[in-house]
């Protein structure tokens, strides 16, 4: 009883802004492996880099930093750093133990030069009052991990979650962030669980136009375990809350407007046929699909994968967290 009072007042707590979205997940059991912003500290004790940039005029780089330990992004070191010349995101580190940092994508099977970086200042936005930059990727851009530690592999659980920008997105493959091929090719059905958003028909869809919530599971985007989910339909929003979720047998899907509101279930239930069991293979993408295919567009702010299927309550004071956060604000 008493272990669960404590855990009932760290997720409320967390809800308010006192811990980070680590901190809820790793106090319910569902530690992050990977944790990555360009905007905001994922752990609330965290005040190492974020991201590094590399001004493109003297190939000079410089970490990114934090305010404050657990606070946002120092954007006035980019802005000293960069001044006028052109400057890219070349590594979004990662905040968690694991040191599961993204570097700019290798080749892969379906787009065979490697992928460019985001430009580092091409989105600035506010969030809870401080000015920050995102990582806009405008297509054959994409950031990879292929030699990762304790990301779910085989037909282990896990939970990603990301927040991106509503109203930029495309039908092309793939928008995703999450767990994908060590080897940068299409290794068939099941070796990927990847969290998705776009308008895509090419595989699969959900009702309405989109933009929809999927999970990219390898030779499908799911909205559900059908080929057409109606029951999922777009969350319209300028900022969106986006997750997937994964078990032996099944997989969720949830989405909300990350500026207010709770998250809402999208789906729930069995993996499509051919995708159970799952042969996960571990390796982090962010823009692109495990084969790199790199024809996406779409905005990245933060993103985290846990070991461990997160429960419900957790995943709500997960969203409040990121409300309180202040995107737009």
């Amino acid at each position: 009883m008493l272990q669960f009072a404590l855990l009932s007042l760290s997720l409320l707590s967390s809800a308010f802004g006192a811990e980070g979205p680590c901190d809820i997940f790793d106090a319910a059991g569902s530690p992050c492996v990977a944790a990555h912003s360009t905007i905001r500290a994922l752990y609330n004790n965290f005040s190492g880099s974020l991201y590094q940039v590399k001004r493109l005029s003297d190939k000079a780089t410089k970490d990114i930093g934090v305010l404050s330990a657990g606070g946002f992004a120092n954007a006035a070191t980019q802005d000293a750093f960069c001044g006028i010349s052109a400057c890219v995101i070349q590594r979004i580190y990662d905040q968690s133990p694991q040191k599961n940092h993204l570097d700019t994508a290798p080749p892969g099977g379906a787009h065979k030069s490697p992928d460019a970086p985001v430009n580092a200042t091409r989105h600035q936005l506010t969030v809870g009052g401080h000015k920050v930059y995102g990582a806009y990727f405008e297509g054959n851009m994409g950031y990879r991990c292929d030699k990762t530690s304790k990301v779910a592999t085989g037909d282990a659980p896990e939970s990603i979650y990301m927040v991106t920008a509503g109203k930029h997105y495309n039908g092309g493959c793939c928008f995703d962030y999450g767990n994908a091929e060590v080897d940068n090719l299409d290794d068939g059905a099941g070796t990927m669980e990847a969290l998705y958003f776009g308008n895509s028909t090419g595989w699969g869809r959900g009702g309405g136009n989109g933009p929809w919530i999927m999970a990219d599971l390898e030779n499908g985007l799911w909205a559900g375990n059908e080929k057409v989910n109606p029951q999922n339909t777009a969350i319209e929003a300028d900022f969106v809350t986006a997750m997937v979720k994964g078990r032996a047998g099944g997989f969720s899907l949830k989405g909300a407007n990350a500026q207010t509101g709770g998250l809402r279930l999208l789906f729930d239930g069995p993996r499509p046929d051919g995708y159970n069991p799952m042969k996960k293979q571990g390796a982090i993408i962010l823009g692109i699909g495990g084969d790199n295919s790199a024809w996406a567009v779409g905005t990245f702010y933060e993103g985290a994968m846990t070991s461990g299927f997160s429960s419900d309550s957790t995943d709500e004071a997960l969203q409040a967290n990121i409300v309180a956060a202040g995107y737009g604000k």
